[in-house]
């Protein structure tokens, strides 16, 4: 017997989904998960990490923890790639088109990601926890996208 609201919305569906995407990160400092999905179906994943063949932060250390930046600041000065980069990167390295589509982000994306996100034609981000970065925040609206904040379903 299934329950009457034992089923996840699609929101919570895809959300749970980049949490656990999220997991696989490589950086030290924050776990970041990535999602892009169009028409109820997952096109791409991708999480926080450094390049294929390239050492993670785990075996080298966190360079920006090294030199003591703060977050949100000095985004080249990492290793890694963000997971909403890694993720559109792996839809083109398919060949698959992400216009139209959605991105679920564990965190709201930086203005680097923005710039990406805006010109691979995504038009909706669902994002879990915020993140301090106006200039994404005023790019996202001036291109006319939907940012939308998703709090966590109780598990009850």
């Amino acid at each position: 017997m299934v329950l009457e609201n034992s089923r996840p919305s699609w929101d919570d569906y895809f959300m749970d989904i980049t949490r656990l995407v999220a997991k696989r990160t490589t950086c030290l400092r924050r776990a970041v998960g990535a999602i892009i999905v169009k028409d109820k179906r997952i096109l791409a994943t991708g999480y926080n990490g450094a390049p294929a063949n390239v050492r993670h932060c785990q075996e080298v250390g966190c360079m920006r923890q090294q030199l003591n930046v703060e977050s949100g600041q000095r985004h080249e000065l990492c290793r890694g790639i963000h997971a909403e980069q890694n993720a559109i990167i792996q839809a083109a390295y398919h060949g698959v088109s992400v216009k139209g589509a959605s991105l679920y982000s564990t965190t709201q994306p930086c203005s680097i990601c923005a710039k990406m996100i805006i010109n691979a034609g995504i038009d909706t981000i669902y994002y879990a926890a915020g993140y301090a970065d106006e200039l994404a925040q005023e790019m996202f609206s001036e291109a006319g996208l939907t940012l939308i904040q998703l709090t966590r379903r109780d598990a009850s």
